[in-house]
């Protein structure tokens, strides 16, 4: 399973609510079973999480069970993940995932990679999964917020502007990216696809998407995600559509 990387968000601003209505989303990112995040201001990286505490964390796994990305549910037929991801029909969406006893298995219907995806530059990082049939909701499996914020006023940890990021990744760094990090925590192989989400009134808020980083995985070098706020048109013309 991928490690679990979570930033903790003092205050946002901005909210855009998705085209969907509000009943369509329910109680969107605020968990059953409250996480632990050790120090608040700080990312977790590596660290065993209290088992169902992000309930939208999911497994991509191949048909032979092998885990190869991590993704988000956004609602109960829906999953966010990294376009370079690669996902196929043929793949498993794994929910529950720290529920040992019982982890669900979804099949894949449909693959919605973003058309302005880039492998050479990596832009628009994203891919939308919709689910063959509905995950089944419960305390540990349930959607993190898709209403991201449009603004981020402060941030609890080394939340990077792109002018910072540059400083580690020149030119390659975008206006469709975030960076965070470079402060003795990194993202890594396997953690692809996965949520980087902040907090706001109870509420847990989709804000980045694992993209790119340190092939080595430097803990003094900053993790790239793609950024949700950029990307927030293409996903609900994708929601609506289908």
């Amino acid at each position: 399973m991928a490690l679990l990387w979570v930033l903790s968000c003092l205050a946002l601003a901005g909210f855009a609510r998705a085209a969907l209505p509000e009943s369509a989303w329910g109680h969107c990112g605020v968990p059953a079973i409250t996480p632990v995040v050790r120090g608040y201001n700080r990312i977790v990286n590596g660290e065993a999480a209290v088992a169902g505490s992000w309930p939208w964390q999911v497994s991509l796994q191949r048909n032979n069970g092998f885990h190869f990305c991590g993704g988000s549910l956004i609602s109960e037929n829906w999953v966010v993940t990294a376009a370079h991801c690669g996902v196929r029909k043929t793949d498993t969406v794994v929910v529950g995932a720290y529920d040992q006893d019982a982890p669900g298995q979804c099949c894949v219907l449909q693959v919605f990679k973003n058309p302005k995806f880039n492998m050479l530059t990596i832009h628009d990082d994203i891919t939308l999964i919709k689910l063959a049939t509905p995950a089944q909701l419960s305390d540990r499996v349930s959607p993190v917020s898709a209403h991201t914020p449009a603004v981020l006023q402060q941030v609890a940890l080394p939340l990077l502007t792109n002018t910072q990021c540059k400083e580690f990744w020149g030119f390659r760094i975008r206006d469709v990216m975030v960076c965070a990090g470079a402060d003795g925590a990194s993202s890594c192989m396997g953690d692809s696809g996965g949520p980087l989400v902040c907090q706001k009134d109870g509420a847990w808020n989709l804000v980045g998407i694992v993209s790119w980083g340190s092939s080595t995985c430097d803990t003094k070098t900053p993790g790239v995600y793609a950024k949700a706020t950029k990307l927030r048109d293409w996903i609900n013309s994708i929601l609506e559509a289908n």
